[in-house]
């Protein structure tokens, strides 16, 4: 099970990779290995504002379909099209590849809620 130091995490099992103002978001390799094999991936649109901890999208495997969260609040600035038209990238790749969103941050201070990698490595009991 690959858990990043370089990410940041939330309870829900989304990583967070902050680069000024921007936060790429996928989902962590604990929970695409969880879901199984990744059939579909259904994201936001662009320029969507989008609420930290809102549903903004679904990922479907073969046995459930799972919501993905925002992990900050923002605007959407890019959706990774990649992931909709080869899902099985999420599971391949969670945190290369299989990427899902960019948000632009609008709240700078919701960083300090997410887990470190300690702290998620804890949490999925690794």
């Amino acid at each position: 099970m690959e858990i990043r130091q370089d990410l940041k995490y939330s309870r829900e099992h989304e990583w967070a990779k902050v680069e000024g103002d921007i936060v790429t978001e996928g989902i962590t390799d604990y929970a695409q290995s969880e879901l199984s094999d990744i059939v579909g991936v259904e994201l936001p649109e662009v320029g969507r504002k989008v609420e930290k901890g809102t549903p903004i999208g679904t990922i479907e495997a073969v046995k459930a379909v799972a919501d993905i969260y925002a992990i900050v609040s923002g605007e959407v600035v890019e959706v990774n099209e990649n992931v909709v038209n080869t899902p099985e990238l999420v599971n391949k790749d969670p945190y290369g590849e299989g990427w899902l969103v960019k948000i632009k941050l609008s709240n700078p201070q919701e960083l300090d809620e997410l887990l470190s990698f300690e702290e998620y490595r804890e949490l999925i009991g690794e």
